[in-house]
């Protein structure tokens, strides 16, 4: 009977615990990085005459007092954790911790107790879980093509961190580690462009903490030695070939004009009787004409002429004169 009497205290208080619980606000789960910090919040939601607000870690012995906010005395850190605990919200209806430079240590579960009048006391829980994050590795290296290239990003944390490369395609393997850190890296292929580098990037976080990003080039293709003489004996022949088309092109221009300047020649041997020739047709006639009158004038000068000897004459330059006329 005194057995089942206890049973039922224990299972009321319980019920009133969890019942006064639901008026503080507060995170089930708060996530930190090693060696960072880690805020822990309590906010009371409902109005009450509190006279203090203390922090405890919960180990298995038992609570530990942290810190507390008195209603007459303020804010207090107890022995060993000033170093370590500091108040952000000093207050009775919010109040927030802070744990600086968190370690596995500090790992594990809180809460933050309201004493009220005439309620007593309200309590909240929050876990704290800490997470391990290095920094990750991007690593650009020649494959056995010299057209591609791999690329890997790797990071290390607990737990297993999610890499992510920004790249449409990549393959990840994860490895675990001795000291409960899990290592996974991404790889993938890609192509190395001529004349262009290309920028690849990679983001890594660990559940929802912040996520880290790093980034990288992957460099041009550059020629080699013998690539750059396969150039030179390309450009040579192409060059080539251009002389040639340019020296046939220039045959056949020169072989065209030299037909068109046949043609021309054989237009201009067909005879053409012109004004000169005529003119010079005339000359001798007029010559002739000209000798006669001449002479005729002369012999008057030096003698008489005979009357036969006249006729002669005038008959010759009617001939003369007719002549002429039939030229014309």
């Amino acid at each position: 009977m005194a057995n089942g009497a206890v049973l039922c205290l224990l299972f009321v208080s319980g019920f009133c615990q969890k019942g006064l619980a639901a008026v503080i606000e507060t995170q089930q789960t708060v996530m930190a990085v090693v060696g960072g910090k880690a805020c822990l919040n309590c906010q009371l939601m409902q109005p009450k005459d509190v006279r203090q607000v203390s922090w405890q870690k919960v180990l298995p012995e038992g609570e530990k007092n942290l810190a507390s906010y008195n209603k007459y005395f303020g804010q207090k850190v107890n022995d060993g954790f000033q170093d370590k605990v500091e108040f952000k919200d000093a207050g009775l209806q919010n109040c927030s911790i802070v744990i600086r430079r968190v370690t596995e240590e500090d790992e594990g579960c809180y809460r933050c107790l309201y004493s009220t009048y005439p309620d007593g006391a309200l309590i909240a829980r929050t876990c704290l879980q800490l997470y391990e994050l290095h920094e990750p590795v991007l690593h650009v290296r020649e494959s056995n093509s010299s057209e591609e290239a791999v690329v890997s990003c790797s990071a290390t944390g607990r737990p297993a961190p999610t890499v992510t490369l920004t790249v449409p395609h990549y393959n990840s393997t994860s490895v675990t580690n001795t000291n409960a850190t899990v290592t996974v890296t991404a790889t993938a292929v890609l192509p190395r462009l001529h004349g262009n580098s290309t920028q690849v990037g990679c983001a890594v976080r660990v559940l929802s903490g912040p996520q880290i990003e790093v980034f990288t080039m992957i460099p041009e293709v550059t020629l080699s030695s013998a690539d750059d003489v396969t150039l030179i004996i390309v450009l040579v022949v192409v060059m080539s070939f251009v002389c040639v088309a340019i020296i046939i092109a220039g045959l056949l221009i020169q072989k065209h004009r030299n037909c068109v300047s046949h043609r021309d020649s054989e237009k201009n041997k067909t005879p053409q009787k012109t004004t000169k020739d005529t003119e010079e047709s005339k000359t001798p006639l007029l010559n002739q004409e000209n000798e006669v009158r001449q002479r005729m004038s002369t012999g008057k000068k030096k003698e008489n002429v005979s009357p036969k000897e006249s006729s002669l004459r005038a008959g010759c330059q009617r001939q003369l004169s007719q002549q002429f006329t039939d030229t014309q």
